[in-house]
């Protein structure tokens, strides 16, 4: 069985961002860059998926150079090999033409089954993996907790509202999108360090993938949220009043 993780790189979560003297983006000079965390736990769940089927996990990701030491850990948590798409900012944060990027990479490997996190720490946009397999022509899953085999096909479990949870047959090859949380993550051994040293990973630039990594999107400016304060008389008998109060903390600040 042959499983493709997508993974990316994101700023540690701890980082204090600024925005650049262009005001088009966030200054990256001085940033600690970790594994995107709804990510790992899709590499989690496709090195469960091989330690019970096994084949082999391949990672696809898409980045600057800088992306190769995320690459290297996802190698020596067990990955057996690795993609990496080296493309520029402009189209890491365009999930189209990423989409387009990554489905070209993979024409040739004919996956099994693709995972990618359900969302990005830092854009938060949740339409790369929906969007890669249209792009494909892949049935796709969201919000996954649990993948199981059943036969020749994968029983999955789906996060719903209010406690809710689905349970999906789908056929194979698919996508699915992997919720955090769903299962305990792992550590890389010192074992599985010196061994990802001598894996393959295999480099393709964004040019090699022609029109695909063609970015439709283009981020103008980049700003802080602005602060403003406001005040509001709520006049009248302190009935009514009060009832103004509620309906605006309810309706218009949501924090009731």
């Amino acid at each position: 069985m042959k499983i493709v993780v997508a993974i990316k790189q994101v700023p540690a979560r701890d980082s204090l961002l600024k925005v650049n003297s262009s005001g088009t983006w966030i200054e990256d000079g001085d940033l600690a860059y970790e594994i995107n965390e709804p990510d790992a736990y899709a590499l989690e769940a496709g090195l469960q998926l091989k330690e019970k089927q096994g084949g082999e996990v391949v990672v696809l990701c898409a980045g600057p150079e800088r992306a190769g030491q995320t690459i290297r850990e996802a190698l020596a948590k067990g990955a057996d090999r690795a993609i990496h798409i080296e493309t520029d900012e402009s189209n890491v944060t365009d999930p189209l033409a990423l989409s387009r990027m990554m489905a070209q990479a993979l024409a040739s490997e004919k996956p099994d089954l693709i995972l990618t996190g359900l969302q990005s720490d830092d854009l938060g946009y949740g339409q790369t993996g929906v969007i890669l397999a249209e792009t494909m022509g892949l049935p796709h899953a969201t919000l996954i907790m649990n993948i199981e085999m059943d036969g020749a096909r994968i029983k999955v479990k789906r996060e719903l509202e209010d406690g809710w949870f689905q349970h999906v047959l789908m056929p194979l090859p698919a996508l699915l999108t992997i919720q955090s949380g769903a299962t305990k993550l792992r550590y890389a051994t010192l074992m599985g360090i010196k061994k990802a040293k001598s894996k393959e990973v295999k480099k393709l630039g964004a040019a090699s993938l022609g029109a695909a990594g063609a970015a439709s999107v283009r981020v103008e400016r980049v700003y802080m949220p602005e602060k403003t304060k406001r005040s509001q008389i709520f006049d009248g008998p302190p009935k009514e009043a009060a009832a103004q109060r509620v309906e605006k903390l309810r309706f218009e600040a949501r924090v009731i």
